[in-house]
């Protein structure tokens, strides 16, 4: 793999003002592309030429970022996955488009999302092993950045479908707490527990997103020669271990790694504490199970029903069990979620962050199925930052990755922790 180590920000102060080194940046995308794309698969479109290829002198001055194809493009066709959308064009940029464009940067093109952001995969490969999963939904957008396409892309994540495909793939994925980003022009699938998320080569990558998507105001220009000032990676004092109920469920590799990985950070001095929520986690599960269900039924239900033969199994079963749950039963579910997320700086209590794992194991074999999301679901239902960084790999090759989870309204300081993570994991 591409494993591209250089600090993104000295690279874009380096480059800033040159229209030339844009220019060069954006070709180096495309050569890259066409050597992989014809196996990889992670563009649902990539358009044969560029109107602009990038601001020179704004802080992501011809940088080509993937955009998940859940995304409106004005210039672009957005499928949301879904043959019912095919060919169509949004009048519109999503809000985050809008902004990737305002900071300079250039939208290379829509990367592959499962449909609606549901379970019916794409036909992304693992760029590590084409005979796996890159995982989903935001599949094309790990993929990308795994392959060294892209520097940044953007997902989604309800479930899992950020942190997931980016452990499988070997890379960073960050998904901000719930609302952070404007998720205006991005298709709902599930509003209350929708985040917009990003993926990186590093956890740097990632905090740029944040500086420039979430810290920054509408009128500003980020001032990268200050971002020392602004970013550093943080060694936490405390860190709360979660096993999750799941537990038995994870591979025997997936627990040495995470294991070893404890050991790495104890022995650089981070103290580590046990925290046991199994039976709020069990909760949270199908709590999350049912505002999922009911809220698809209300996004995408009209859609099962007026194109009964262009939707999938998947989603026809996701939104007929949302269709029948009783009001009582997701009301309850709401309030669970407002009650846990109060309570959750208490759980967490002096410890500067959670670690746990990203996913069972590595990615599974076969395209059918994007693997399971429940690793990742509780972080999701409360709305709260979380990163996963690479943590090694199984014996046959592919990524292992550690997810760092925060408190809610910690979104920096939860990119400081796992860039510091991410250092001492090497």
């Amino acid at each position: 793999m591409n494993a591209n180590t250089v600090s993104l920000v000295a690279d874009l102060i380096a480059s800033r003002g040159d229209q030339k080194t844009c220019r060069a940046r954006l070709e180096a995308a495309q050569a890259r592309a066409e050597e992989c794309e014809p196996w990889l698969k992670a563009f649902a479109y990539r358009p044969d030429t560029y109107e602009t290829w990038g601001v020179a002198g704004k802080p992501l001055a011809g940088l080509p970022i993937g955009v998940k194809d859940l995304m409106a493009t004005h210039d672009m066709p957005t499928t949301y996955g879904s043959p019912i959308y095919a060919g169509f064009r949004p009048a519109e940029d999503a809000w985050i488009v809008e902004r990737i464009r305002h900071f300079g940067g250039v939208v290379f093109g829509k990367t592959v999302t499962t449909e609606f952001a549901w379970r019916e995969p794409g036909p992304t490969v693992n760029p590590w092993n084409r005979l796996h999963t890159p995982g989903g939904s935001s599949s094309g957008s790990a993929a990308a950045v795994a392959a060294g396409i892209v520097p940044i892309a953007v997902g989604t994540q309800t479930v899992g479908s950020v942190i997931r495909p980016a452990a499988f793939c070997g890379v960073v994925g960050y998904k901000p707490g719930h609302g952070r980003v404007p998720s205006a022009g991005v298709h709902p699938l599930a509003p209350s527990v929708d985040h917009v998320g990003f993926f990186a080569r590093t956890v740097e990558g990632a905090a740029v997103c944040h500086a420039l998507f979430i810290d920054a105001k509408p009128d500003v220009m980020v001032d990268f020669d200050a971002w020392e000032a602004y970013f550093t990676a943080r060694r936490p004092r405390k860190l709360g271990v979660v096993r999750t109920p799941l537990w038995d469920s994870v591979t025997d590799e997936q627990k040495a790694n995470f294991c070893a990985s404890l050991d790495r950070l104890r022995a650089a001095g981070v103290t580590l504490v046990e925290l046991d929520p199994l039976d709020d986690m069990r909760l949270m599960l199908d709590a999350l199970q049912t505002v999922v269900q009911v809220e698809a039924a209300r996004e995408i239900g009209r859609l099962t029903a007026d194109y009964p033969d262009m939707v999938s199994q998947h989603l026809k079963v996701l939104t007929a069990a949302g269709a029948a749950v009783p009001a009582a039963r997701y009301s309850e579910a709401l309030a669970l979620q407002t009650r846990l997320r109060s309570e959750f700086g208490d759980f967490v209590d002096d410890c500067d962050a959670i670690v746990t794992v990203p996913a069972a194991g590595r990615a599974p074999v076969g395209l059918a199925d994007t693997g399971d999301g429940s690793y990742c679901a509780p972080w999701s239902f409360l709305g709260v930052p979380a990163v996963t960084v690479p943590s090694g790999q199984s014996r046959d090759g592919l990524p292992l990755g550690f997810q760092v989870v925060g408190r809610c309204g910690d979104d920096l300081p939860t990119l400081q922790t796992a860039a510091w993570i991410e250092a001492v994991l090497g």
